[in-house]
């Protein structure tokens, strides 16, 4: 099949209906056991760390899939993908901010002065609030009548702040762990979006998508 065939073939693909409320279910999942295992006590030795910790990593997992979206729209000529960016973006928002509540109510007990100079005082702190305001600000412009309103090139430009995201919160993982030594996931995650972040060079996007025809 050639290219444009398999453009137009991919462009009558529609989910089923059940496809949007299994993916939003699959995407509770990870909150329902945490949930769960905070009244059964199973959060371990350090319950706030585990949440902080679970609800981070669950942020760049989010992440890299809503990355990941367009590039395999491309290549597998299926833009039905990239319908499914916005709930993934949104559940993104909704682990972030687990992640800071967690934080705010768990490791500083809400004391807001406190935080204020956490904030402050540890760069690690520092990138992961100003990833959390860009993340707010795509989320509060995700709706589709902000859309119209802002324009698609606006908000186009704006939604690129995903790529600052990213290497902001890879950044944040990075200075979490440096006093633990432990950097294995650090560079996975940092592999995996980097290596997203590559392939929208349009160079490399046109490589791969000859290679995938």
């Amino acid at each position: 099949m050639t290219e444009s065939l398999r453009r137009r073939a991919g462009w009558r693909i529609r989910f089923p209906r059940w496809v949007k409320p299994t993916i939003f279910t699959a995407c509770l999942l990870p909150f329902a056991y945490l949930l769960w295992a905070a009244f059964a006590n199973q959060l371990g030795a350090n319950p706030a760390e585990t949440l902080i910790r679970s609800t981070g990593d669950w942020v760049l997992r989010g992440l890299c899939l809503v990355l990941l979206l367009t590039p395999l729209s491309n290549w597998i000529q299926t833009p039905a993908l990239v319908s499914l960016r916005r709930m993934l973006g949104l559940f993104v928002y909704f682990y972030v901010t687990l992640h800071l509540i967690s934080y705010a109510l768990f490791d500083m007990g809400l004391d807001l002065v406190a935080i204020v100079a956490d904030v402050i005082k540890r760069p690690f702190i520092t990138v992961g609030m100003l990833a959390f305001v860009l993340l707010t600000a795509l989320a509060v412009t995700s709706p589709h009548a902000v859309v119209r309103k802002m324009g698609g090139k606006r908000w186009k430009q704006l939604h690129r702040a995903v790529y600052v995201i990213a290497a902001l919160g890879v950044l944040h993982f990075f200075w979490m762990r440096s006093g633990k030594q432990n950097f294995a996931e650090v560079w996975l995650y940092g592999l995996i979006l980097g290596a997203l972040l590559l392939i929208r060079i349009p160079i490399v996007a046109r490589y791969t998508r000859r290679a995938a025809s």
